[in-house]
C-alpha cells in the first residue's frame, strides 16, 4: 500500500482548513502542513513542496504545469478541490506517475448568491454609501431599479441558471446567450434566448457564468465592450481570463461603461500595485464565489477521503487520464487562472 508521510494543504488563506475535515484520521505517521500564504511562482512552489508526497490544492489558486510536476520527485498524489482543475496538467502528472484526484462540485449556489450581492452593490452604490455614512455624509448617490431592467446572462449552466431565476423573481427582463445554449432550458426558466450581440448591446447588467477554456478566454474584449451601453454594468464571478482586463480597464477609465464588479482576477492574490485598486466605478472582491462553510466542508472532507482511498490502494475520483485517452491540451500560462 502507498505510504502517506507528508501532506500539504495549500492556500489556506483563512486558516480554517483544519475545521472542515477529520484530518486526525490520516494514516498513522502522516505529517500535515497548512500553507496559509500563497506560495507564488513555479520556483517557490517547487522549493516549498519538494518534501511532500501528497498535496491538496484549493481550486486553481496554485497552478501545477508540467515544469512544476516534473520537479516534485516525491509527489505521488495531487488532490484538487472540485471535479476538474484547468491549472493542473493531468497528462504530465500521469507521465510522472502522479495520481490526480478531485472532489464533488461545490459553490454553485454560493457563487450565484455572491453575484446578486455584487449586483446590488453596484446598482445601489452600497460600498460608497457605507464609506460616506461613516465619514458623516448622507445619501450621496441615486440608485437604479432592477424591476423592468434587462439582465443579460452569459452562460446558462448551474450558476447562470440560478442567477437568471432570481432575476425573473425580481421582475427583470432576463435574456441569455452562450455558444451551446439550450433554448428549451432557457424558456423553461422564463429567460429569452438572444444573440451575443443583442445581449451585450441591450442589457442593463451583463453577468458572466461560463467555464474557463481556450474557447472562452477573451470572450469579452474590446469589440464586445464597445457594444455595451455606456451605463451598462458588467459582473464577472466566472474566471478572470474570460474578460480582456486591459480592454475593461480602458473602457472604465474612458467612461464607456457604467461600472464593473469583479470577484476574479488575473493574478491572485491581487498585487499591491494592481491598476484595479484605483480603477473607477468598480467593486472588487477576493474570489469569494465558492468561499463558504458548506463548500469547504464538501471540498476538504472529499479531499481527505481521496487521501484515505489512495492510501488503501484504491484511488477515488481520479482525474489523471489513462494512457489510451488523449487529454485536451492544457491552458497556456496566459489563459490559466491561478485563483
Amino acid at each position: 500500500m502507498p505510504e502517506i508521510r507528508r501532506v500539504a494543504i495549500l492556500d489556506d488563506y483563512q486558516h480554517t482548513a483544519h475545521r472542515y475535515a477529520a484530518w486526525d484520521s490520516l494514516p498513522e505517521g502522516a505529517h500535515l502542513t497548512y500553507f496559509s500564504e500563497h506560495l507564488g511562482g513555479p520556483e517557490e512552489v517547487i522549493a516549498a513542496l519538494q518534501p511532500f508526497d501528497v498535496v491538496v490544492a484549493m481550486r486553481e489558486r496554485t497552478p501545477f504545469p508540467a515544469e512544476v510536476l516534473g520537479r516534485l520527485p516525491n509527489l505521488s498524489l495531487l488532490v484538487t478541490t472540485g471535479p476538474a482543475n484547468a491549472a493542473i496538467d493531468t497528462a504530465a502528472a500521469a507521465r510522472h506517475g502522479i495520481v490526480v484526484s478531485g472532489t464533488r462540485a461545490a459553490g454553485l449556489t454560493s457563487t450565484a448568491e455572491l453575484t446578486w450581492g455584487l449586483l446590488h452593490a453596484l446598482t445601489r452604490s452600497l460600498p460608497t454609501e457605507d464609506r460616506n455614512l461613516r465619514d458623516g455624509a448622507w445619501q450621496q448617490t441615486v440608485g437604479r431599479d432592477l424591476h423592468g431592467a434587462r439582465l443579460g446572462v452569459v452562460g446558462l449552466g448551474g450558476v447562470g441558471s440560478r442567477v437568471a431565476q432570481v432575476g425573473v423573481a425580481f421582475g427583470m427582463d432576463v435574456v441569455a446567450w452562450s455558444t451551446h445554449l439550450d433554448p428549451g432550458h432557457a424558456t423553461a426558466l422564463g429567460v429569452t434566448p438572444v444573440s451575443k450581440r443583442e445581449l451585450l448591446s441591450t442589457s442593463d447588467v451583463v453577468t458572466l457564468h461560463v467555464r474557463l477554456s481556450p474557447r472562452t478566454v477573451g470572450l469579452i474584449g474590446t469589440g464586445e465592450l464597445a457594444l455595451m451601453r455606456p451605463d451598462a454594468l458588467l459582473i464577472n464571478t466566472s474566471r478572470a481570463p474570460v474578460v480582456d482586463e486591459e480592454a475593461l480597464l480602458a473602457a472604465l477609465h474612458a467612461g464607456a461603461l457604467g461600472g464593473a464588479a469583479l470577484d476574479v482576477h488575473s493574478t491572485e492574490p491581487l498585487p499591491p500595485d494592481s491598476p484595479w485598486r484605483s480603477a473607477p466605478r468598480t467593486i472588487l472582491t477576493p474570489h469569494l464565489g465558492y468561499v463558504t462553510a458548506d463548500a469547504y466542508e464538501i471540498f476538504y472532507r472529499d479531499a481527505l477521503g481521496d487521501i484515505l482511498a489512495y492510501a488503501s490502494g484504491e484511488p477515488a475520483r481520479v482525474l489523471t487520464p489513462r494512457a489510451d485517452h488523449a487529454p485536451p491540451p492544457p491552458l497556456t500560462n496566459k489563459q490559466r487562472d491561478p485563483s
